[in-house]
């Protein structure tokens, strides 16, 4: 096997990881929110913890089902970003973008016809998880299309001015801002659109969505930094990086 065919595998592969977080992360989106934990806060937390985020001494990370997916779009993108270049990270999250309206369409199609009585097993099912999408759809690709942008861009920014060093600072400072950027604009989106719970119904309430969402990406932002250089580490020979920068 050549090795630009091993290339190939390679960015298909991180392609591949990539469309089907992303599109796994809108269909099944805030259908469900998570509990990841509950902690009961220390006096010491408490007091630097605001009242925003916790009742009483209790903080709850509380997280949109679909939101476990898609922090993998970003370790993908930048592993596309540091092996392939800005142009074909780019041209991966155009392609996710349309991929999403593909699927929007093809489920629309599928919400249009007429029920076939009697043969289908779960029409219902099937209905509430479109009329949740579609929203989720449409709030995710804006929010998806920005946030994804500012992260390739911002890569690229720390990438060269550093020369192509310091790996970590690249792969950290442009997910995290860039999540902050989706996490915001997407459950904006949604609590503005009422796609979002009764009881999500004050400006302060999806603040605590946002920072909820946020802290779980910024936690897996550092979480996949060695994961990051492991997968740089390893996949280095099929490096195809056109701007010449190298860690090695």
């Amino acid at each position: 096997m050549s090795k630009r065919h091993k290339r190939d595998i390679l960015f298909l592969s991180l392609a591949g990881v990539f469309l089907t977080s992303l599109v796994m992360g809108n269909i099944i989106g805030t259908t469900k929110f998570v509990t990841l934990f509950s902690l009961h806060l220390p006096d010491w937390l408490k007091a630097i913890t605001p009242s925003l985020v916790r009742t009483g001494d209790l903080y709850i990370m509380s997280v949109p089902v679909g939101v476990l997916a898609y922090p993998f779009t970003f370790l993908a993108t930048d592993l596309i970003s540091e092996l392939f270049g800005r142009k074909k990270a780019q041209l991966v999250v155009w392609v996710g973008f349309f991929a999403n309206f593909f699927m929007l369409f093809v489920m629309s199609v599928g919400h249009w016809l007429p029920n076939t009585g009697g043969v289908s097993g779960g029409i219902q099912l099937f209905e509430g998880v479109y009329e949740f999408m579609v929203g989720n759809v449409i709030a995710s690709m804006i929010a998806y299309l920005t946030a994804q942008t500012v992260d390739v861009r911002l890569f690229h920014f720390w990438k060269n001015l550093t020369d192509g060093k310091h790996l970590w600072l690249r792969n950290n400072a442009s997910t995290m801002f860039s999540q902050l950027v989706d996490s915001t604009a997407i459950l904006t989106i949604l609590y503005v659109a009422g796609n979002l719970g009764d009881n999500v119904s004050s400006i302060s309430a999806l603040i605590i969505l946002i920072l909820n969402s946020y802290l779980f990406k910024f936690f897996f932002a550092l979480f996949d930094t060695p994961l990051f250089y492991l997968g740089v580490k390893f996949l280095k020979h099929y490096d195809e990086d056109p701007s010449g920068n190298s860690l090695y």
